[in-house]
């Protein structure tokens, strides 16, 4: 199914010198102490804005993972991240988390970021608030029973969020995540396609967050090439959260 690309007028907004939108968060190491106040530079009218990329001090990018489907490849995904001894983002669903428990145990284990990725592959932004609420506790509740670990941070499905979704994901203690850099591995142009989109795409920036899909076909035999080039180019590859954490610092 054809990836939905939603992005608002807001979201365009140019951080410095990169080619995507920054939001700057000053307070995050409260936030991940589970504190409900956040102080973030990238609010518009009162609304905090999902966070695309990161401005940091180093040359440090993020490799993020929506799953929602299959196992196979995220096994894949997490040897050739163990290979490099490098830590990434997964954003999961409930269901795929209740349906792979060992993987998801495994993600936490290995030291990775993981996240909630709301429902499947329908959007919120038009979902009642009872019922998005549900999905964001449900997800949360499934991934601490498995791993003892609260998620603190969101990407919404297609990374589509109105004013209600943000407000809602804000109550429930998430940081809502975009990107800067799209794999299109959803495309399936196959995996030459996916190496050269993330490589050489031009928002690949120091803070740039990187998606690409667990379930895509193509995406795990991509990822040892992805992530070589992005090593010769200079960049140290860290989750989200610890992009936050040098932007803080």
């Amino acid at each position: 199914m054809m990836e939905k690309e939603i992005s608002f007028a807001w979201y365009r907004l140019r951080g410095l010198g990169l080619l995507c939108l920054c939001s700057f968060v000053f307070f995050f190491g409260a936030y991940l102490a589970n504190q409900r106040t956040m102080a973030v530079n990238g609010v518009i009218n009162g609304q905090t804005m999902p966070v695309d990329c990161v401005q940091g001090r180093d040359s440090a990018l993020a490799l993020s993972f929506d799953v929602t489907q299959g196992s196979g490849s995220i096994e894949a995904i997490l040897n050739i991240l163990e290979k490099y001894e490098t830590k990434a983002t997964f954003f999961v669903t409930a269901g795929w988390a209740a349906a792979h428990p060992e993987e998801t145990k495994r993600i936490v284990g290995e030291g990775h970021d993981i996240g909630s990725r709301g429902s499947d592959r329908e959007s919120m932004t038009g979902k009642p608030s009872k019922e998005v609420r549900q999905i964001l506790e449900e997800t949360s509740d499934t991934v601490y029973g498995l791993t003892g670990v609260r998620m603190k941070l969101f990407r919404a499905p297609y990374g589509e969020y109105n004013s209600a979704l943000l407000g809602i994901a804000a109550s429930e203690g998430y940081l809502p995540v975009r990107w800067s850099v799209d794999s299109e591995d959803w495309k399936d142009y196959g995996t030459e396609s996916i190496i050269n989109k993330v490589t050489q795409d031009e928002q690949l920036g120091a803070g740039a967050i990187v998606r690409m899909h667990g379930g895509a076909r193509n995406t795990a035999q991509a990822l040892e090439a992805i992530i070589e080039d992005l090593l010769r180019q200079g960049y140290v590859l860290a989750p989200v959260s610890q992009l936050l954490r040098q932007e803080t610092a």
